[in-house]
């Protein structure tokens, strides 16, 4: 790589860290903690490239990125931050970014953003949004759609920040309670249609006689009563189609023949000729329509058509480091509910992370509900959060493990019932990492209280290099100094 990159963070670790790494790539650096001194180089023409932290101490960088999109059009931002929610990653996006990185990011992620950057400098990745130049998103996380600042969560947003401004046609593809709605509905508030009509259907919950005229409409030929169907309702905006999958075959036909067409014609029961229809498709479903493909239930050709840009959301139990953030803003819904304000201890809440949650984030949150209910005091008791979990729920690890049985076989159970809970559907990619993540932490905590948090005893009993365990100890957030303590 060639060229002056310039990074402006308040954090002097990650300057330094970020420095010493652009400058073995080969370029050179000019760094800052403050956006008075970043301006002064965007004026001045210094830097072919920015790494750029949305929170400075003299200001919200975000703020002016699109004053520094209109001074400098060809400089390439790339945006790192540890506020990584769903509204910081659309206002970056919005806003000019050429890439947006939440915090702890990998060094090399950034290295090859940078090199793509620097060698295409004179074009942006994404347009600015005239909508977003005079207007600020406010970053209030109880307003927001989505929760969640774990890895899977955070490449939704992504997907998101680059789908708002277009009206391409998306299939959200996710389990019950995964949060088809909420992206959908995030989709269209954030987008270009938001002034207009956002219209769902439920077409799992529709007689299948009933849905053609939900869906087109019809005009009573005795007394000429017109019933407005839902793309009709939609025009102009973003019409819903949840659980696509449930559609009757002859649906499909007409459904695509509307997608077929440019103007999206479609005819009313009762009325001749035809109505013109400009509404965003987004689709959802929790089966796998390749299987009704294959079975004949459902078009192919339709689901090409819907099937532009799949986005797969994850199960709860794949971002369990989210539950404590979804208790707190379900904490937050009942207190706006007019019920009392509760919280949960530490040692509950890693109760809650060692759930199955079926139902996934809805699953959550009728807990959350049930134990505001429940409890009397102000801080849940421990007693009542396990009396609740053995009502209904089941631990991850499943039942207790006879003594005969290895660590093989029990992990080849937790497996089973991992790639059970998916359906049809198979799990996000990276499984091997997270399962060995997962063996990982129970084998070096205990390997560490056994040393009685002495590393290098621990170590040796592993079979593995000191720095090694150090690394993995950093890796999985393993809290040394606390295994002290209870020695």
């Amino acid at each position: 790589m060639e060229g002056t990159v310039i990074i402006a963070d308040d954090d002097i670790s990650i300057r330094t860290v970020l420095t010493q790494a652009v400058s073995r790539a080969g370029c050179r650096v000019k760094a800052t903690g403050a956006l008075s001194t970043l301006w002064r180089w965007i004026e001045d023409g210094e830097g072919d490239a920015l790494i750029l932290d949305v929170i400075l101490p003299d200001g919200d960088a975000l703020d002016m990125l699109p004053a520094i999109g209109k001074k400098r059009p060809e400089l390439p931002v790339i945006v790192i931050s540890a506020n990584n929610t769903m509204l910081t990653t659309i206002r970056a996006n919005k806003s000019g970014a050429y890439e947006y990185f939440p915090k702890p990011f990998e060094i090399r992620d950034i290295l090859g953003v940078l090199s793509k950057a620097l060698s295409s400098r004179a074009q942006k990745m994404h347009s600015l949004s005239t909508d977003i130049r005079n207007e600020r998103v406010g970053d209030n996380s109880s307003g927001l759609p989505l929760v969640g600042r774990s890895q899977s969560m955070q490449e939704i947003y992504r997907v998101i920040a680059r789908l708002v401004n277009t009206d391409l046609t998306v299939m959200l593809i996710g389990a019950s309670g995964t949060g088809k709605q909420l992206v959908a509905r995030a989709l269209h508030d954030f987008g270009n249609r938001k002034e207009q009509a956002f219209i769902s259907i439920n077409l799992a919950a529709i007689p299948d006689e009933q849905i053609e005229i939900e869906l087109f409409g019809s005009r009573n030929i005795k007394n000429g009563k017109n019933y407005e169907g839902k793309f009709e309702l939609a025009e102009g905006g973003t019409l819903f189609l949840d659980e696509v999958g449930e559609m009757p075959f002859s649906v499909q036909t007409r459904l695509l023949r509307v997608l077929q067409v440019q103007d999206g014609e479609y005819s009313k029961s009762g009325i001749q000729g035809e109505m013109s229809s400009n509404v965003r498709i987004i689709s959802s479903t929790q089966s796998d329509l390749k299987t009704a493909i294959g079975s004949g239930k459902f078009r192919e050709d339709l689901f090409f058509r819907l099937n532009v840009i799949p986005v797969v959301l994850p199960l709860l139990n794949e971002r369990t480091e989210d539950i404590p953030e979804l208790c707190n803003f379900f904490f937050q819904q009942c207190v706006a509910d007019g019920l009392p304000e509760k919280s949960l201890t530490s040692k509950s809440m890693d109760l809650l992370k060692e759930q199955i949650w079926r139902g996934n984030v809805r699953e959550l949150r009728n807990f959350v509900q049930r134990l505001v209910v429940l409890s009397p005091d102000e801080v849940i008791a421990d007693d009542l959060v396990k009396e609740q979990l053995n009502l209904f729920s089941e631990k991850r690890g499943g039942e207790e493990l006879e003594a005969v049985e290895g660590l093989s076989a029990s992990v080849e159970k937790h497996l089973i019932r991992y790639f059970e809970l998916h359906g049809n559907l198979l799990p996000p990619n990276g499984l091997y990492n997270r399962i060995l993540k997962e063996i990982e932490y129970p084998l070096i905590s205990l390997a560490l209280n056994a040393a009685k948090g002495n590393q290098l005893k621990a170590a040796k009993l592993l079979g593995i290099n000191r720095n090694t365990l150090r690394k993995k100890v950093s890796e999985l957030h393993i809290n040394v100094s606390q295994l002290k303590k209870m020695m």
